[in-house]
Protein backbone atom coordinates (compact mmCIF):
# COMPACT_ATOMS: atom_id res chain seq x y z
CA UNK A 1 0.00 0.00 0.00
CA UNK A 2 1.28 3.48 -0.81
CA UNK A 3 0.94 6.48 1.51
CA UNK A 4 -2.46 7.69 0.26
CA UNK A 5 -4.65 7.27 3.34
CA UNK A 6 -7.35 9.72 4.39
CA UNK A 7 -6.07 12.36 6.81
CA UNK A 8 -7.64 12.38 10.29
CA UNK A 9 -7.74 15.71 12.15
CA UNK A 10 -6.39 15.10 15.66
CA UNK A 11 -6.55 17.98 18.16
CA UNK A 12 -5.69 15.50 20.95
CA UNK A 13 -7.29 17.78 23.55
CA UNK A 14 -8.85 15.09 25.74
CA UNK A 15 -8.48 15.90 29.45
CA UNK A 16 -10.93 13.66 31.35
CA UNK A 17 -8.99 12.66 34.47
CA UNK A 18 -6.68 9.77 33.49
CA UNK A 19 -9.08 8.10 31.08
CA UNK A 20 -7.53 6.90 27.84
CA UNK A 21 -8.11 9.30 24.93
CA UNK A 22 -10.88 7.82 22.70
CA UNK A 23 -9.11 9.27 19.65
CA UNK A 24 -6.09 7.13 20.43
CA UNK A 25 -8.30 4.08 21.00
CA UNK A 26 -9.80 4.62 17.53
CA UNK A 27 -6.38 5.06 15.91
CA UNK A 28 -5.15 1.83 17.54
CA UNK A 29 -8.00 -0.07 15.85
CA UNK A 30 -6.95 1.04 12.37
CA UNK A 31 -4.88 -1.15 10.11
CA UNK A 32 -1.30 0.12 10.13
CA UNK A 33 -0.06 3.72 10.38
CA UNK A 34 -2.72 6.44 10.23
CA UNK A 35 -2.39 9.77 8.47
CA UNK A 36 -3.04 12.63 10.93
CA UNK A 37 -3.21 16.43 11.07
CA UNK A 38 -2.04 18.08 14.32
CA UNK A 39 -2.93 21.59 15.59
CA UNK A 40 0.34 23.20 14.39
CA UNK A 41 2.77 22.70 11.53
CA UNK A 42 2.42 22.89 7.76
CA UNK A 43 2.20 19.17 6.96
CA UNK A 44 0.38 16.00 7.86
CA UNK A 45 2.16 13.10 9.56
CA UNK A 46 1.98 9.35 9.89
CA UNK A 47 1.12 8.04 13.35
CA UNK A 48 2.48 4.68 14.48
CA UNK A 49 0.75 3.12 17.51
CA UNK A 50 1.83 -0.51 18.09
CA UNK A 51 4.64 -1.47 20.45
CA UNK A 52 6.79 -3.32 17.91
CA UNK A 53 6.19 -0.71 15.20
CA UNK A 54 7.15 2.09 17.60
CA UNK A 55 10.35 0.17 18.38
CA UNK A 56 11.08 -0.03 14.65
CA UNK A 57 10.53 3.69 14.06
CA UNK A 58 12.65 4.75 17.04
CA UNK A 59 15.61 2.59 16.01
CA UNK A 60 15.49 2.92 12.19
CA UNK A 61 18.17 5.38 11.04
CA UNK A 62 16.23 6.04 7.83
CA UNK A 63 13.79 7.97 10.05
CA UNK A 64 15.56 11.08 11.29
CA UNK A 65 14.94 13.50 14.14
CA UNK A 66 17.70 15.84 12.89
CA UNK A 67 15.89 16.09 9.55
CA UNK A 68 13.05 18.11 11.12
CA UNK A 69 15.32 21.06 12.00
CA UNK A 70 14.35 24.19 10.12
CA UNK A 71 10.98 22.78 9.08
CA UNK A 72 7.52 23.70 10.34
CA UNK A 73 6.91 20.14 11.51
CA UNK A 74 3.53 18.83 12.78
CA UNK A 75 3.27 19.32 16.54
CA UNK A 76 1.02 20.07 19.53
CA UNK A 77 2.39 23.50 20.57
CA UNK A 78 2.57 26.86 18.74
CA UNK A 79 6.33 27.15 19.39
CA UNK A 80 8.48 24.01 19.10
CA UNK A 81 9.50 23.06 22.63
CA UNK A 82 12.78 21.47 21.61
CA UNK A 83 15.91 23.54 20.87
CA UNK A 84 17.57 22.85 17.55
CA UNK A 85 20.81 21.92 19.37
CA UNK A 86 19.05 19.48 21.72
CA UNK A 87 19.95 15.80 21.98
CA UNK A 88 16.28 15.16 21.21
CA UNK A 89 16.84 16.20 17.58
CA UNK A 90 20.18 14.49 17.04
CA UNK A 91 20.76 11.30 15.07
CA UNK A 92 23.45 8.66 15.54
CA UNK A 93 26.40 8.68 15.61
CA UNK A 94 26.41 12.22 16.99
CA UNK A 95 23.58 11.55 19.44
CA UNK A 96 25.33 8.36 20.59
CA UNK A 97 28.41 10.37 21.59
CA UNK A 98 26.41 13.04 23.46
CA UNK A 99 24.19 10.46 25.19
CA UNK A 100 27.20 8.40 26.30
CA UNK A 101 28.92 11.44 27.81
CA UNK A 102 25.84 12.99 29.43
CA UNK A 103 24.59 9.68 30.84
CA UNK A 104 27.76 9.37 32.93
CA UNK A 105 26.10 11.87 35.29
CA UNK A 106 23.08 9.56 35.71
CA UNK A 107 24.52 6.13 36.39
CA UNK A 108 22.69 4.17 39.05
CA UNK A 109 25.60 4.58 41.47
CA UNK A 110 25.65 8.37 40.97
CA UNK A 111 21.88 8.58 41.46
CA UNK A 112 22.14 6.43 44.59
CA UNK A 113 24.53 9.10 45.87
CA UNK A 114 21.92 11.79 45.10
CA UNK A 115 19.08 9.97 46.85
CA UNK A 116 19.71 11.48 50.27
CA UNK A 117 19.48 14.97 48.78
CA UNK A 118 16.12 14.02 47.26
CA UNK A 119 14.97 12.61 50.61
CA UNK A 120 15.94 15.83 52.41
CA UNK A 121 13.98 17.94 49.93
CA UNK A 122 10.94 15.62 50.15
CA UNK A 123 10.98 15.49 53.94
CA UNK A 124 11.19 19.27 54.23
CA UNK A 125 8.20 19.65 51.91
CA UNK A 126 6.19 17.04 53.79
CA UNK A 127 7.08 18.73 57.10
CA UNK A 128 5.51 21.92 55.72
CA UNK A 129 2.42 20.01 54.59
CA UNK A 130 2.02 18.40 58.00
CA UNK A 131 2.41 21.77 59.73
CA UNK A 132 -0.24 23.30 57.48
CA UNK A 133 -2.62 20.50 58.45
CA UNK A 134 -5.43 18.93 56.49
CA UNK A 135 -6.89 19.55 54.04
CA UNK A 136 -3.69 20.20 52.12
CA UNK A 137 -3.07 20.45 48.38
CA UNK A 138 -0.60 17.72 47.46
CA UNK A 139 0.19 19.38 44.13
CA UNK A 140 1.31 22.58 45.83
CA UNK A 141 3.10 20.86 48.70
CA UNK A 142 4.81 17.95 46.92
CA UNK A 143 4.16 17.25 43.22
CA UNK A 144 5.11 20.70 41.93
CA UNK A 145 8.04 21.59 44.16
CA UNK A 146 9.83 18.24 44.63
CA UNK A 147 10.96 17.52 41.04
CA UNK A 148 11.55 21.21 40.36
CA UNK A 149 13.54 21.84 43.51
CA UNK A 150 15.43 18.56 43.12
CA UNK A 151 16.64 19.13 39.55
CA UNK A 152 17.42 22.81 40.12
CA UNK A 153 19.32 21.88 43.28
CA UNK A 154 21.23 19.13 41.45
CA UNK A 155 22.06 21.55 38.63
CA UNK A 156 23.54 23.85 41.27
CA UNK A 157 21.14 26.74 40.65
CA UNK A 158 20.67 29.09 43.60
CA UNK A 159 17.12 29.09 45.11
CA UNK A 160 16.46 32.81 44.34
CA UNK A 161 16.70 31.91 40.62
CA UNK A 162 14.20 29.04 40.80
CA UNK A 163 10.95 31.00 40.24
CA UNK A 164 12.35 32.59 37.08
CA UNK A 165 13.40 29.21 35.63
CA UNK A 166 10.10 27.58 36.60
CA UNK A 167 8.01 30.29 34.92
CA UNK A 168 10.05 30.18 31.70
CA UNK A 169 9.72 26.40 31.54
CA UNK A 170 5.97 26.65 32.11
CA UNK A 171 5.65 29.07 29.18
CA UNK A 172 7.20 26.47 26.87
CA UNK A 173 4.53 23.86 27.67
CA UNK A 174 1.42 25.95 26.94
CA UNK A 175 -0.57 24.86 23.89
CA UNK A 176 -2.77 27.93 23.22
CA UNK A 177 -2.24 29.86 19.95
CA UNK A 178 -1.66 33.11 21.85
CA UNK A 179 1.40 31.71 23.66
CA UNK A 180 3.86 31.55 20.74
CA UNK A 181 5.66 34.85 21.40
CA UNK A 182 5.93 34.22 25.16
CA UNK A 183 7.25 30.71 24.53
CA UNK A 184 9.89 31.96 22.10
CA UNK A 185 11.01 34.58 24.61
CA UNK A 186 11.15 31.99 27.39
CA UNK A 187 13.26 29.63 25.28
CA UNK A 188 15.75 32.41 24.43
CA UNK A 189 15.94 33.45 28.10
CA UNK A 190 16.63 29.89 29.28
CA UNK A 191 19.20 29.24 26.56
CA UNK A 192 21.14 32.37 27.49
CA UNK A 193 20.87 31.61 31.22
CA UNK A 194 22.29 28.10 30.93
CA UNK A 195 25.03 29.20 28.53
CA UNK A 196 26.26 31.65 31.20
CA UNK A 197 25.95 29.01 33.93
CA UNK A 198 28.05 26.52 31.95
CA UNK A 199 30.75 29.14 31.47
CA UNK A 200 30.83 29.68 35.24
CA UNK A 201 31.05 25.94 35.99
CA UNK A 202 33.92 25.46 33.55
CA UNK A 203 35.89 27.91 35.64
CA UNK A 204 34.67 26.79 39.06
CA UNK A 205 33.24 23.23 39.04
CA UNK A 206 31.19 22.03 41.98
CA UNK A 207 29.19 18.98 43.18
CA UNK A 208 26.43 19.55 40.60
CA UNK A 209 25.17 17.84 37.44
CA UNK A 210 26.53 20.47 35.05
CA UNK A 211 30.02 20.03 36.51
CA UNK A 212 29.63 16.25 36.38
CA UNK A 213 28.62 16.34 32.70
CA UNK A 214 31.46 18.79 31.95
CA UNK A 215 33.93 16.36 33.54
CA UNK A 216 32.62 13.33 31.60
CA UNK A 217 35.18 11.86 29.19
CA UNK A 218 35.25 9.18 26.52
CA UNK A 219 38.86 9.09 25.45
CA UNK A 220 39.50 12.58 24.13
CA UNK A 221 35.78 13.32 23.73
CA UNK A 222 33.85 15.65 26.01
CA UNK A 223 30.73 17.82 25.78
CA UNK A 224 31.25 21.34 24.48
CA UNK A 225 29.68 24.41 26.11
CA UNK A 226 26.67 24.56 23.79
CA UNK A 227 25.93 20.85 24.32
CA UNK A 228 26.17 21.29 28.09
CA UNK A 229 23.85 24.31 28.09
CA UNK A 230 21.22 22.48 26.03
CA UNK A 231 21.45 19.37 28.25
CA UNK A 232 20.93 21.56 31.33
CA UNK A 233 17.88 23.12 29.67
CA UNK A 234 16.46 19.69 28.80
CA UNK A 235 16.93 18.56 32.42
CA UNK A 236 15.27 21.70 33.81
CA UNK A 237 12.37 21.15 31.41
CA UNK A 238 11.91 17.51 32.39
CA UNK A 239 12.06 18.45 36.08
CA UNK A 240 8.97 20.65 35.74
CA UNK A 241 7.37 18.43 33.16
CA UNK A 242 7.20 14.67 33.43
CA UNK A 243 8.06 13.94 37.07
CA UNK A 244 5.78 16.67 38.42
CA UNK A 245 2.78 15.26 36.58
CA UNK A 246 3.58 11.66 37.41
CA UNK A 247 3.70 12.24 41.18
CA UNK A 248 0.20 13.73 41.05
CA UNK A 249 -1.14 11.13 38.63
CA UNK A 250 0.24 8.18 40.59
CA UNK A 251 -1.07 9.55 43.88
CA UNK A 252 -4.48 10.15 42.27
CA UNK A 253 -4.67 6.49 41.21
CA UNK A 254 -3.63 5.31 44.68
CA UNK A 255 -6.28 7.50 46.32
CA UNK A 256 -9.10 6.50 43.95
CA UNK A 257 -8.35 2.77 43.72
CA UNK A 258 -8.24 1.40 47.27
CA UNK A 259 -6.88 -1.96 46.14
CA UNK A 260 -3.68 -0.28 44.94
CA UNK A 261 -3.15 1.52 48.24
CA UNK A 262 -3.93 -1.66 50.18
CA UNK A 263 -1.34 -3.58 48.15
CA UNK A 264 1.40 -1.06 48.97
CA UNK A 265 0.43 -1.04 52.64
CA UNK A 266 0.77 -4.83 52.72
CA UNK A 267 3.88 -5.01 50.57
CA UNK A 268 5.77 -1.69 50.59
CA UNK A 269 8.85 -3.42 49.17
CA UNK A 270 7.03 -3.80 45.82
CA UNK A 271 6.87 -0.01 45.30
CA UNK A 272 9.31 0.02 42.31
CA UNK A 273 7.32 -2.66 40.48
CA UNK A 274 4.01 -0.93 41.25
CA UNK A 275 5.38 2.37 39.97
CA UNK A 276 6.41 0.83 36.66
CA UNK A 277 2.97 -0.68 36.09
CA UNK A 278 1.30 2.65 36.91
CA UNK A 279 3.73 4.48 34.61
CA UNK A 280 2.82 2.09 31.81
CA UNK A 281 -0.89 2.66 32.42
CA UNK A 282 -1.03 6.45 32.89
CA UNK A 283 -1.73 8.57 29.78
CA UNK A 284 0.70 11.20 30.98
CA UNK A 285 0.42 13.57 28.03
CA UNK A 286 -1.88 14.79 25.29
CA UNK A 287 -1.08 13.78 21.74
CA UNK A 288 2.46 13.15 20.55
CA UNK A 289 5.92 14.63 20.89
CA UNK A 290 8.71 15.21 18.38
CA UNK A 291 8.36 13.54 14.97
CA UNK A 292 10.91 11.99 12.64
CA UNK A 293 11.20 12.53 8.91
CA UNK A 294 11.83 9.78 6.37
CA UNK A 295 15.18 10.20 4.60
CA UNK A 296 14.11 7.63 1.99
CA UNK A 297 11.07 5.52 1.25
CA UNK A 298 10.37 3.13 4.15
CA UNK A 299 7.92 0.21 4.27
CA UNK A 300 6.14 0.10 7.63
CA UNK A 301 3.28 -2.27 8.47
CA UNK A 302 2.31 -2.56 4.82
CA UNK A 303 2.39 1.20 4.20
CA UNK A 304 5.03 2.99 2.14
CA UNK A 305 6.30 6.03 4.01
CA UNK A 306 7.67 8.33 1.32
CA UNK A 307 10.93 10.25 1.65
CA UNK A 308 10.15 13.61 3.27
CA UNK A 309 7.09 12.34 5.17
CA UNK A 310 6.86 13.06 8.90
CA UNK A 311 6.34 10.11 11.26
CA UNK A 312 5.05 10.39 14.81
CA UNK A 313 4.94 7.57 17.35
CA UNK A 314 2.65 7.27 20.38
CA UNK A 315 4.24 5.85 23.49
CA UNK A 316 0.79 5.96 25.12
CA UNK A 317 -0.71 3.52 22.61
CA UNK A 318 2.42 1.35 22.61
CA UNK A 319 1.98 1.01 26.39
CA UNK A 320 -1.58 -0.25 25.79
CA UNK A 321 -0.80 -2.63 22.89
CA UNK A 322 -2.82 -5.84 23.52
CA UNK A 323 -0.29 -7.84 21.50
CA UNK A 324 2.36 -6.89 24.04
CA UNK A 325 0.39 -6.53 27.30
CA UNK A 326 -2.49 -8.91 28.06
CA UNK A 327 -5.56 -6.95 29.20
CA UNK A 328 -3.61 -3.72 28.55
CA UNK A 329 -6.17 -1.25 29.95
CA UNK A 330 -6.16 -2.94 33.37
CA UNK A 331 -3.71 -2.09 36.16
CA UNK A 332 -2.23 -5.50 36.95
CA UNK A 333 0.20 -5.41 39.86
CA UNK A 334 1.08 -9.03 39.13
CA UNK A 335 2.04 -8.26 35.54
CA UNK A 336 5.53 -9.60 34.74
CA UNK A 337 7.99 -6.74 34.88
CA UNK A 338 8.93 -5.75 31.36
CA UNK A 339 9.96 -2.60 29.54
CA UNK A 340 7.40 0.12 28.92
CA UNK A 341 7.74 3.23 26.78
CA UNK A 342 6.84 6.01 29.21
CA UNK A 343 10.46 7.21 29.15
CA UNK A 344 10.77 6.76 25.40
CA UNK A 345 12.69 4.17 23.39
CA UNK A 346 15.75 3.75 21.22
CA UNK A 347 18.11 6.62 20.54
CA UNK A 348 15.93 9.12 22.40
CA UNK A 349 15.05 7.27 25.58
CA UNK A 350 15.43 9.59 28.54
CA UNK A 351 18.99 9.38 29.90
CA UNK A 352 17.84 10.47 33.39
CA UNK A 353 15.52 7.50 34.04
CA UNK A 354 17.44 6.44 37.20
CA UNK A 355 16.94 9.96 38.63
CA UNK A 356 13.24 10.08 37.67
CA UNK A 357 12.61 6.71 39.32
CA UNK A 358 14.50 7.75 42.46
CA UNK A 359 12.30 10.88 42.71
CA UNK A 360 9.11 8.86 42.30
CA UNK A 361 10.19 6.20 44.81
CA UNK A 362 11.14 8.83 47.38
CA UNK A 363 8.03 10.98 46.80
CA UNK A 364 5.46 8.18 46.97
CA UNK A 365 7.33 6.13 49.58
CA UNK A 366 7.84 9.01 52.02
CA UNK A 367 4.30 10.30 51.48
CA UNK A 368 2.65 7.00 52.33
CA UNK A 369 4.94 6.37 55.29
CA UNK A 370 4.37 9.84 56.77
CA UNK A 371 0.61 10.00 56.24
CA UNK A 372 -1.17 6.72 56.94
CA UNK A 373 -4.85 6.92 56.11
CA UNK A 374 -4.19 9.43 53.34
CA UNK A 375 -7.37 10.13 51.36
CA UNK A 376 -8.90 12.68 49.01
CA UNK A 377 -10.58 15.62 50.73
CA UNK A 378 -13.10 16.07 47.90
CA UNK A 379 -14.99 13.66 45.65
CA UNK A 380 -12.84 12.67 42.61
CA UNK A 381 -15.35 14.19 40.19
CA UNK A 382 -14.75 17.64 41.73
CA UNK A 383 -11.05 17.67 40.86
CA UNK A 384 -9.97 20.07 38.10
CA UNK A 385 -7.58 18.82 35.42
CA UNK A 386 -5.09 20.74 33.30
CA UNK A 387 -6.39 21.78 29.88
CA UNK A 388 -3.76 24.36 28.87
CA UNK A 389 -0.58 22.30 28.40
CA UNK A 390 0.43 19.06 26.69
CA UNK A 391 0.45 17.20 30.02
CA UNK A 392 -2.39 15.51 31.90
CA UNK A 393 -2.53 16.07 35.64
CA UNK A 394 -4.85 17.40 38.37
CA UNK A 395 -4.42 21.10 39.07
CA UNK A 396 -5.04 20.45 42.78
CA UNK A 397 -5.11 17.27 44.83
CA UNK A 398 -6.62 18.14 48.26
CA UNK A 399 -5.95 15.40 50.82
CA UNK A 400 -6.68 14.54 54.44
CA UNK A 401 -4.98 12.10 56.78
Amino acid sequence: MTGDKETIVCPFDYSEALEFDPAFADLMDRNGPARIRLPYGDADAWLVTGFDSVKQVTTDQRLSRAGIIGRDYPRMTPEPIVSTESINVMDPPYSTRVRHLASQAFTQSRVDGMRQRIVRVADALLDEMESAGPPADLVRHLSDPLPQHTILDLLGIEPPEWPRIQESVRQLLVVGPDSKEAAATAKADLTAYFAKLVEQRRGAPGPDLISAMAAARDGEEQLDDKELAVMALVLALSGQDTATCQISDITYLLLTRPELMAHLERRPETLPQVLHELLRHIPFRKGVGIPRVALEDVELDGVRIRAGDFVHVSYLTANRDPAHYPDPHAIDLGRPTGPHMTFGWGNHRCIAVPLAMAELEVAIGRLLRRFPGLRLAVPPEELRWDTKTIRRFPLELPVRW
